[in-house]
């Protein structure tokens, strides 16, 4: 358990920042599941609107920090490559 003053703060500030990040991170995990089960369902119209908001999702998750630039990234173009291949 932290001591100082300080320590205290910045433990307080990383468990606030460690639940806002799990968050954004349930949100994109959810829609790219929902998008996924579209596509395989042969869905694409949905498919095609649920692809929007996966793409808002993984960029505001790379916006904020809680995932990598280049990991939003490439999780969004394997989704539009299945997208595409569906």
């Amino acid at each position: 358990m932290p001591i100082t003053k300080s320590a205290k703060k910045a433990l307080r500030q990383t468990v606030s920042r460690n639940k806002r990040n799990t968050v954004r991170k349930e949100v994109y995990k959810k829609e790219l599941k929902d998008v996924k089960a579209l596509l395989s369902a042969k869905n694409s119209v949905d498919a095609e609107k649920k692809l929007v908001t996966v793409f808002k999702a993984l960029d505001k998750a790379a916006k904020v920090g809680a995932i990598k630039k280049n990991k939003a990234s490439r999780l969004k173009s394997r989704i539009a490559k299945k997208f595409k291949k569906a």
